[in-house]
């Protein structure tokens, strides 16, 4: 959804993708991209293997009972595909584009955080060629979905969400405060449904297996959060939340039941959240649950 999102605006030049380990492998994850990319039309964007495994330890497990094991809800679009992934790593890639578009690039990272990490200590100047990092991940306020107090992006790789939070550049955490709240129904399906054209019909289908294996258990009824295309618009500009405190972030990287977690400081709510002093990522904390009606017009529904 986020990247078709992207690929429809006029306002938005998408210069390359790169893939990690999470709801699937990373090569997996890549080859989902390119069927992404060539039903939309954009197989010129390359699209690049990272990490498949953490910073430390091993992977724990992939997501594949909540987005298929295809990785994309077993839709039925064509598994081959018929452009190759890039030549380069995903850190290489990101070294490439980042020094091509200095000063303009924006991240928008909807994943474990490994392969930005290994691109810090790769790259000495990356903070300085990109404008910031938009982040889907993490839990402020709320619960958070893979353990009572982390989310699957950060859970999968603290060490490395905790470097690139840390890191000298803006970030922005869009985390499951508003993703939850952004809530796609049944309605909104019948509406891609009715629009007939073939990412419409793909975006239903992929969402109806993420009601199923996602949505019931998180709301009690057929529907679906709207993780990643909120972060996509957040970024955009299209979706500005009415609370978005510059705070101070940590993510918890010891072993024990909180690993994950990231440490949002929002004591400053009772005063009407100001700038905090030292702050290190503004935090998307409420937005107003209307995006999924334009996600959905965006796709022609």
């Amino acid at each position: 959804m986020a990247l078709l999102y992207l690929l429809q605006r006029t306002d938005v030049e998408v210069v390359g993708i790169t893939t990690v380990f999470g709801n699937n492998t990373a090569a997996v994850c890549a080859r989902n991209s390119l069927r992404v990319l060539e039903l939309a039309g954009r197989a010129d964007i390359p699209v690049a293997v990272g990490a498949e495994k953490p910073l430390v330890g091993e992977v724990t497990y992939l997501a594949t009972h909540v987005h298929g094991a295809d990785g994309l809800g077993d839709s039925g679009l064509p598994l081959e595909v018929s452009t190759p992934v890039s030549q380069l790593d995903a850190v290489a890639l990101i070294d490439e584009l980042s020094e091509r578009h200095r000063g303009r690039l924006r991240i928008l990272a909807v994943a474990p955080l490994t392969n930005l990490a290994h691109a810090l200590d790769r790259i000495p100047d990356l903070t300085d060629r990109v404008v910031d990092v938009v982040i889907m991940g993490g839990a402020a306020d709320v619960a958070g979905n893979q353990s009572p107090a982390a989310e699957a992006n950060i859970i999968h790789d603290p060490e490395a969400a905790q470097r690139v939070i840390a890191a000298d550049w803006p970030t922005t955490l869009v985390p499951l405060d508003v993703t939850m709240a952004e809530v796609v129904t049944p309605a909104h399906i019948a509406r891609l449904e009715a629009a007939g054209n073939p990412i419409a019909d793909f975006v239903a289908r992929t969402t109806e297996f993420y009601f199923d294996g996602y949505g019931v258990d998180s709301y009690g009824r057929r529907s679906s959060p709207c993780h990643d295309a909120v972060a996509a618009a957040i970024l955009t500009g299209e979706v500005v939340p009415s609370v978005f405190p510059l705070v101070h972030v940590e993510v918890d990287c010891s072993d024990g039941p909180s690993r994950g977690a990231t440490v949002c400081d929002t004591r400053g709510r009772w005063k009407g959240f100001p700038d905090q002093p030292g702050g290190n990522c503004r935090v998307a904390l409420v937005t107003d649950g209307t995006f999924p009606d334009h996600l959905v017009s965006a796709f022609g529904g």
